[in-house]
């Protein structure tokens, strides 16, 4: 609400559905049939101690606290570290496992989560250790939670036919011999759909041209040359 704040939003009926509507709808599904998922973020629950926990845990704050600190209030700094941090593949104590695939009668089916409290709760009582499991749009409905809960303005975004390129020429690449036979040489890939968060903050670094939505996803992908 403060216009000199990084993460001024001018527009009231944008300020009540990105930082306060604690519910949401989570697109899903592929490009023939998209499916609406209800969300419950939750970010008035009692959750402010552990989302600032999540930031002293982050591996940003284990190796410099004091310049961890004095960042606390660049929108796109804390954006960076929560999204590593609501993932647990960076040995972090994130906050949820990703599984794509086999068996979750262990644990959680993702497609059984209706919100990010229960889940945010759950990590704390499990002293912190990653929750069981989650997919795209789970991270992102987390995400979106801490992030709000921070006080950045933040939405999702869902993606269909959804391009994973994995050699960065900027084209999803198939290949077939003389014969017209697919060739299975190729790791590019197009996923049914893709979830991801926005959050709403000026870019001083980067001129006024960049202000206003910002990418930012939480979903563990390969690492890029290391």
């Amino acid at each position: 609400w403060f216009s000199g704040d990084d993460v001024y939003m001018s527009n009231e009926n944008e300020r009540q559905e990105y930082v306060l509507n604690e519910n949401g709808i989570i697109f899903v599904g592929n490009a023939r049939y998209i499916e609406a998922r209800g969300w419950y973020y939750g970010q008035f629950q009692d959750l402010l101690n552990i989302c600032l926990t999540m930031l002293d845990l982050s591996l940003y704050y284990r190796q410099d606290p004091a310049m961890d600190v004095s960042r606390r209030g660049d929108p796109k700094y804390v954006g960076r570290v929560v999204s590593s941090m609501i993932n647990g593949n960076d040995n972090d104590n994130g906050v949820l496992l990703g599984k794509w695939q086999g068996s979750f009668h262990s644990h959680e089916n993702p497609s059984r989560w209706d919100g990010s409290v229960v889940i945010l709760k759950k990590w704390r009582q499990d002293n912190y250790r990653p929750v069981q499991y989650g997919q795209c749009w789970v991270f992102a409905g987390v995400m979106c939670t801490v992030l709000r809960c921070l006080g950045i303005p933040t939405r999702l975004v869902s993606n269909f036919n959804s391009a994973h390129d994995v050699d960065r020429n900027l084209s999803i690449d198939k290949y077939y011999d003389s014969s017209g036979r697919s060739l299975n040489v190729s790791k590019d890939s197009t996923w049914d759909y893709h979830v991801w968060n926005e959050s709403w903050f000026i870019r001083p670094d980067l001129g006024r041209p960049y202000n206003g939505w910002q990418v930012l996803d939480a979903t563990p992908q390969e690492q890029s040359r290391g």
